[in-house]
């Protein structure tokens, strides 16, 4: 009977430990199968509400968080989603997932969140990239994965510049990184100290240079970034990537900067003024006297148009400007908000028409 009680006991502990391990798509509110673009867009949003910082002393939001973090980090990946759908949680063990620290993926994900320039040590110079986004584009918003040539710790040598792992003590300064040079001036001797020539002040020399770098101690890598480009994004708008510029053993990583600038193309014949949109609209003598006619524009989310029209007998001047209410680019980070658009009607008048024709209109 105790036996049996134990083997119950036993079995219902396993059955809870299996039921612990949430099940990530459940964890990220999809089902599987889920595209790609689904599983970013929900760990964007449930990252953000989660986020320790939004939610102080909340330690439920806190292990939500790094659940969120964690199933994130296996289905944002194509291999070890691949076992996780085939196998499991079990298919994950043996380093097949939850490596990566839930803070430094929200960092990557979003930039920022590198925990501030250390104490004592200088912040290296922020470096700039720019995309150029057509007006189509940012209209809708989109996720755009980068990839950046920065300057990274060599990845032999751990940034120490020495094959062995060695620095040995400079001997031109006895490893105080300066030197005292005496200078006569006349019938006074005077002493002032330099940095060392030898050792460019460092205390230390590298004996076995690594190989890969020269002794160098970095080296230039490609790093890839995800990128969200909002709806509504300004003409030029930069995001930062905190501490993600060109690294270096001396110094902290200053922030790269990605900036986002309005390309010249796809914008479908609208033009930009912050949030409002303009557009120009040719009408024939006949169109703009009498009426009857019907325009429909393609528009910007080429899912809807901008049906433009007059009836019978009605008229329209040159230079008048139709405004149509909340149809122009979408406010930046305020959902349902958009800015007008005014379409602007010019005639374009027949050959050998009258100056009389032109000003009457």
């Amino acid at each position: 009977m105790r036996l049996a009680i134990q083997a119950v006991f036993l079995l219902a502990t396993l059955m809870w430990l299996v039921a612990a391990q949430a099940d990530f798509y459940a964890v990220l509110g999809l089902k599987k199968g889920a595209s790609d673009k689904d599983i970013k867009k929900a760990y964007r949003t449930l990252s953000k509400k989660y986020h320790p910082d939004k939610n102080p002393g909340n330690e439920e939001a806190h292990q939500t968080f790094i659940e969120i973090g964690e199933a994130y980090e296996v289905l944002s990946d194509e291999e070890k989603r691949g076992k996780y759908d085939k196998f499991g949680h079990e298919g994950l063990k043996n380093g097949g997932g939850g490596g990566t620290n839930p803070f430094d993926l929200f960092a990557q994900f979003f930039g920022g969140g590198g925990g501030g320039q250390r104490r004592g040590v200088p912040k290296g110079p922020n470096t700039e990239t720019h995309i150029d986004v057509s007006m189509k584009r940012m209209f809708k918003g989109f996720d755009m994965d980068l990839q950046v040539n920065l300057q990274g710790i060599c990845s032999s040598c751990k940034g120490s510049g020495s094959a062995d792992g060695v620095n040995h003590k400079c001997d031109g300064c006895d490893g105080s990184g300066v030197v005292i040079q005496v200078a006569q001036m006349g019938m006074m001797i005077q002493k002032f100290q330099q940095q060392c020539p030898k050792c460019q002040g460092k205390g230390h020399l590298i004996s076995n240079p690594c190989n890969k770098c020269g002794g160098q101690k970095v080296q230039r890598e490609d790093r890839k970034y995800n990128v969200y480009i909002e709806p509504g994004t300004p003409r030029v708008h930069s995001y930062s990537f905190e501490e993600e510029a060109d690294k270096s053993p001396d110094h902290v990583a200053g922030d790269l900067i990605v900036q986002v600038r309005e390309a010249p193309t796809e914008n479908m014949g609208y033009r930009r003024r912050r949030n409002d949109l303009f557009r120009t609209e040719a009408l024939s003598l006949k169109e703009a006297l009498h009426g009857g006619w019907t325009r429909k524009i393609p528009f910007l989310d080429e899912e809807s148009e901008v049906v433009l029209s007059r009836k019978k007998g009605e008229p329209t001047q040159h230079g008048h400007i139709e405004v149509i209410k909340n149809h122009g680019m979408p406010q930046m980070g305020v959902d349902d908000s958009h800015g007008d658009l005014y379409i602007k009607y010019v005639i374009v008048m027949p050959m050998g028409a009258s100056s009389k024709v032109r000003d009457e209109l």
